[in-house]
């Protein structure tokens, strides 16, 4: 019992230190692992429905058609951790994605990002990634820049457009 027990907590620490390690859920209730993701470039997004910045949703949608022929993915990853701006549940939240800013990147289950609770994704992201992009995501809209070999290499702030010179110059980098 002992040996299965400390097999377990090697597996679930172990799990959170390989970006390609993590499965997450689409919003459309389909499972994703990330290792699927290996040898594309992603760019994971905390996205909101009633935040100052939900019309990048329009942008990043502009951003996935751009680049997705070259092996670039963004992941939306509804949250409603800051100032409850995301209170639809996961069937509403994809109606609204679609229907309001004809997005067709993959979306994941909305699911808190922060604390004990937060999902594997950004446990991997904000605590297991190099120590300068490490720390609590501090609103909507952050976005954090995976390479081809599924290390974090950029973490951008929230006010950031995605269509900014500077993500531009660091997406075509990747690519």
């Amino acid at each position: 019992m002992h040996l299965l027990l400390a097999l377990m907590m090697t597996l679930s620490f172990a799990h959170a230190k390989d970006f390609y390690s993590v499965t997450e859920k689409k919003i459309s209730g389909e499972e994703i692992k990330l290792s699927d993701l290996k040898g594309k470039v992603v760019l994971v997004v905390n996205i909101a429905s009633q935040c100052g910045y939900t019309s990048q949703l329009s942008n990043l949608e502009s951003l996935y058609q751009k680049y997705k022929s070259r092996n670039f993915v963004i992941l939306g990853v509804p949250t409603n951790d800051f100032g409850g701006q995301t209170p639809e549940d996961d069937k509403s939240m994809m109606e609204f994605c679609q229907k309001n800013y004809n997005a067709t990147f993959p979306i994941l289950t909305k699911k808190t990002i922060q604390g004990k609770e937060k999902r594997p994704l950004y446990k991997f992201l904000t605590e297991e990634g190099p120590k300068k992009y490490q720390g609590e995501v501090g609103w909507n809209f952050e976005k954090f820049l995976i390479n081809r070999k599924g290390e974090i290499v950029g973490r951008m702030r929230s006010s950031l457009d995605p269509l900014d010179k500077q993500m531009l110059k660091q997406i075509e980098a990747e690519l």
